[in-house]
């Protein structure tokens, strides 16, 4: 089989196709500017998070938290003003700021423009609030007196500038003078259910490191299903996962919303917990009114 051959280009189209590919390079180029990270992460905590530590993200770009443990992400810092005092409810304050500037604009994250966490070095203390900002962006957290040692501050919350990437979360340690302050609690073993304000909560599912994991949560009170949970930020559980030893923080809830004061007896979330070991779960839920928040040590393996 003869082939035909083919004219020989001109340098007319060889010049115009060269023009054309220049063009098309820099388009390309222009559309795909990086992003610009914040200090870096330690290096045991490079696992991406996709929007929310341990959950689906918001839609867009997903910023990248990591495991918690970094107080700057993609030019946001936190820093912690008053820290938390063995006697003084409330002392809490810190900022927000983005390269050196105040942050004063933020979009809801599950109903409050700001999540604050508190937790002790061997994971005792909990406290989940939400703080109230100043006018020059000061926030202040209403914590309860803490006993003295080390602890490790979270913020998490969405930058209105930067909403489509989803929630942030950052941390600070501190250490709170005191008499307790070289005490550690040990860790309570492994469980499947554990019990608080005469409810039974219950566990099914196996936990596995960085990868999404189903866990069903069953509420019963008295040995009978409970069915009237109620809203609680947006949902029928708030879900906290703290990691023994760096205190790695994941943020859980249920894979759907709430609608009216009939949740329950089973919640299912997807857990995503960024690296092996012993994590101390708080499942907070919300009946007649009254918030009530459970401990419980699971491993992920």
């Amino acid at each position: 089989m003869h082939l035909k051959s083919e004219p020989r280009p001109t340098t007319v189209t060889v010049a115009l196709l060269a023009a054309l590919s220049a063009a098309a390079l820099v388009a390309g180029c222009s559309t795909a500017a990086p992003q610009t990270p914040g200090s870096p992460l330690p290096a045991s905590s490079a696992a991406p998070n996709d929007g929310m530590n341990g959950m689906g993200g918001m839609g867009g770009m997903p910023m990248t938290s990591g495991n918690g443990l970094a107080d700057t992400v993609n030019g946001y810092t936190l820093t912690l003003r008053t820290p938390p005092s063995t006697t003084t409810p409330g002392a809490a304050t810190f900022t927000i700021t983005h390269d050196g500037t105040a942050v004063t604009q933020f979009d809801p994250e599950q109903t409050k423009l700001m999540h604050f966490y508190l937790i002790r070095s061997d994971l005792s203390g909990f406290q989940h609030v939400h703080p109230s900002m100043s006018p020059d962006g000061t926030w202040s957290a209403p914590i309860t007196p803490v006993t003295g040692g080390a602890y490790r501050i979270y913020v998490q919350f969405v930058p209105h500038t930067d909403a489509a990437g989803g929630a942030l979360t950052l941390s600070t340690p501190v250490t709170v003078p005191g008499v307790n302050e070289a005490a550690l609690a040990p860790l309570p073993p492994s469980s499947q259910s554990t019990n608080v304000d005469g409810y039974t909560i219950a566990l099914d599912g196996a936990l596995a490191a960085g990868r999404e994991s189903p866990l069903m949560i069953t509420v019963t009170k008295n040995g009978q299903s409970v069915t009237d949970l109620q809203p609680y930020l947006d949902t029928y559980a708030h879900v906290t996962a703290i990691h023994q030893g760096d205190l790695a923080f994941a943020h859980l809830h249920p894979d759907s919303s709430a609608s009216g004061d009939h949740g329950g007896p089973t919640l299912t979330v997807h857990a995503q917990l960024p690296e092996r070991g012993d994590y101390r779960m708080f499942i907070q839920f919300q009946t007649a009114g009254a918030l009530h928040t459970a401990a419980i040590t699971v491993p992920a393996r």
